[in-house]
């Protein structure tokens, strides 16, 4: 290989942000904020340690993800609940709003819809910023862990990947065969997991989540919701993600109902306009 004579020059190139995200509707904190402060718990759900659980939120309802008993990360999915083709893009977060989310960020969904399904409203470790190593938490860059790629990597036959635990339990929610819910099952939000990409290699790292019991992430449902959550088998992810060793603990799922007329005229926010008929 050789290096061309203008190398350096080439390199210096300043970047240009992808999609400038100036223009995207900003979400109402403050009325958001609002409706919470008393709004009443309506749900709980336990996602238990190396396995998955679904729940659903009413659009203008509020959802919370806590860890309870130890450090413990978990892989989260959304769909539309009356409708599963309408699912959680990551990589569209990720290009709208970077590599991590966090408080007044947005989980969009899938083409041709295209729209907020949730907006975070509270994240007690938005303090954590970007580490010394590239590292931050909530991540939208990693997939889940899954047994395809164990497989591939290590010839391991592990059953209670993420993936394989979100596929158990919308099968179970929706009465579906385990073929018919695994194409369903999506891209994830790395809810309280650390990771970031290697300065040398560009690899996706991870490292021990400053995940601890109390903390915890909050929702407002834009949509109706479907969500499943897995208690990921790496238990904080300091050294694996697919473990049956792991210390693992569960995850709580809270759904919050606001008081009637707490949200004023808010409404739930329509697809996409974009108008398919001149051209996909």
């Amino acid at each position: 290989m050789t290096t061309p004579p203008d190398a350096g020059a080439r390199r210096a190139v300043k970047p240009v942000i992808c999609y400038p995200n100036e223009t995207l509707p900003l979400p109402d904190m403050e009325r958001y904020r609002t409706a919470r402060s008393g709004a009443e718990k309506v749900a709980e759900v336990l996602a238990a340690p190396r396995d998955a659980a679904c729940f659903r939120v009413a659009a203008g309802q509020f959802f919370r993800i806590s860890s309870v008993e130890g450090p413990q990360v978990g892989d989260l999915n959304l769909w539309n609940a009356n409708n599963l083709a309408e699912r959680f893009y990551s990589g569209k977060s990720r290009a709208l709003h970077g590599t991590h989310l966090t408080t007044g960020e947005r989980m969009w969904s899938s083409f041709p819809y295209l729209r907020p399904m949730a907006t975070i409203t509270e994240d007690t470790l938005g303090w954590y910023g970007i580490d010394a190593y590239g590292g931050s938490v909530h991540d939208v860059i990693g997939t889940r862990c899954d047994p395809y790629t164990g497989n591939l990597l290590a010839g391991s036959q592990y059953h209670h990947c993420c993936h394989s635990n979100l596929t158990r339990a919308l099968a179970d929610e929706l009465g579906l065969s385990l073929q018919e819910a695994e194409p369903h099952v999506h891209d994830v939000l790395n809810v309280f997991m650390c990771t970031g990409f290697t300065r040398d290699t560009g690899q996706y790292f991870m490292k021990a989540s400053p995940v601890r019991p109390g903390d915890h992430i909050e929702f407002f449902a834009e949509i109706d919701l479907l969500g499943a959550l897995s208690a990921c088998p790496g238990g904080d992810c300091s050294s694996e993600h697919s473990s049956d060793t792991a210390a693992c603990f569960p995850l709580k799922i809270e759904v919050f109902a606001p008081l009637e007329g707490a949200l004023g005229d808010w409404q739930s926010p329509g697809e996409n306009g974009y108008d398919r008929s001149q051209g996909r």
